[in-house]
Parts: C-alpha cells; sequence; structure tokens
C-alpha cells in the first residue's frame, strides 16, 4: 500500500512542488505550486500513484474513467488500466467550456469516475462532472493525486486523493507577495 508519506517522498524527488509567486487557474495567488506533469514523465511512478488512486474506487466498478486535460489525461488513462475500463479526457472547446472530443463518448447510465491531478477549488472536476451528467452518466467519485483545497471541496460524491496537503493562497488583493511587488508567474495550462 502507498503511504501519504511515500507519495509526498515521490512527489519531492520528482519536483512536483515549486516556489515562488503563483497566479493559479482559480485566479488566487500562492507561494507554492504542484506541477504533478513532473512526475508522469516516469511512467513507472505514474503507474505507482494510478494504481494506489484505482485501489481506492476498486468496489466502485466503473465503466469509464475522465479527466480535464491537461491535467486529468494520464490519471484517468492509468486508473482506467488499473480498474479494467476506459479511459477518456475532455478538453475545453472554442467557447473555453469543456467539452467531449476526437469521438469519445459517455452513454446514458455508463458509471464513471472524474479524475484530476491537483484539486483546488474543484472547478475543473466540475466542469467535467455536469459534462458526463449533460450525456446521461452518473458520476460515482472523484480522485485526484493531491487535494490542496484545505478541506473545503464537497463534490457531492465519494472523494479520494492520494495525498492532502494545505497550502495557502489568497485573493489577488490580499497576496501578500503582491503587496511586495513579486510579480506572479501563472505555470499551468489554462489561458484564464
Amino acid at each position: 500500500m502507498l503511504t501519504e508519506k511515500k507519495v509526498i517522498d515521490i512527489l519531492q524527488e520528482t519536483g512536483v512542488l515549486l516556489q515562488g509567486h503563483f497566479l493559479l487557474t482559480s485566479g488566487r495567488h500562492s507561494e507554492h505550486y504542484l506541477q504533478c506533469a513532473r512526475v508522469f514523465q516516469f511512467p513507472d511512478l505514474a503507474a505507482e500513484l494510478c494504481r494506489a488512486l484505482a485501489e481506492k474506487f476498486n468496489g466502485l466498478k466503473p465503466d469509464v474513467c475522465i479527466g480535464p486535460a491537461l491535467g486529468g489525461i494520464i490519471i484517468a488513462y492509468e486508473t482506467a488500466r488499473e480498474l479494467n475500463t476506459r479511459g477518456i479526457f475532455a478538453e475545453r472547446d472554442e467557447s473555453g467550456g469543456m467539452a467531449l472530443r476526437r469521438g469519445f463518448a459517455i452513454h446514458p447510465g455508463e458509471k464513471v469516475l472524474v479524475l484530476e491531478d491537483v484539486v483546488t477549488t474543484g472547478g475543473s472536476v466540475r466542469e467535467v462532472m455536469n459534462l458526463v451528467r449533460a450525456h446521461g452518466g452518473q458520476v460515482l467519485g472523484v480522485g485526484s493525486i493531491v487535494d490542496r483545497s484545505n478541506g473545503q471541496v464537497d463534490f457531492g460524491v465519494p472523494y479520494q486523493a492520494l495525498v492532502r496537503l494545505d497550502i495557502v493562497s489568497w485573493e489577488p488583493a490580499d497576496c501578500p507577495l503582491c503587496a511586495k511587488g513579486i510579480p506572479a508567474v501563472k505555470p499551468g495550462s489554462r489561458k484564464r
């Protein structure tokens, strides 16, 4: 079994936890950013993490695992492999909303597990959950490598994370790093 300490060790060894002044996808600012893509450059570690995540959902028997592009693509694929089911991803369309593209489909009644690398506010996960429901799918649960919501996120379905990290973030007006004049960088994949 993969312990929280071992997950943290893996994240530290692969340089996932960055320090600086970051503008998060949510619009909030933080002095820490988790770049989970760094751990997924190592297939053996990706498999180990996703195996542990799949174990948390063994009894649910999903038909599909889905993640938001980009952060959830590898997690959805690897977790689906462990659960012996389909793995797909949602991506932003021209309007900026989440969509199923590339011939992916969720059929009415299918049981779906939504997966993400890091959950802060849960915004992207909720968008994918709404997409699944719009296609007639049933969201069984949500999983992530890291929960950095400080216990604030409630998806209304079972939520499992491999590790919970309490990392402070601020509204831009309250950001002490902005007050010091330190420029913020936007390291994620979303433009807004």
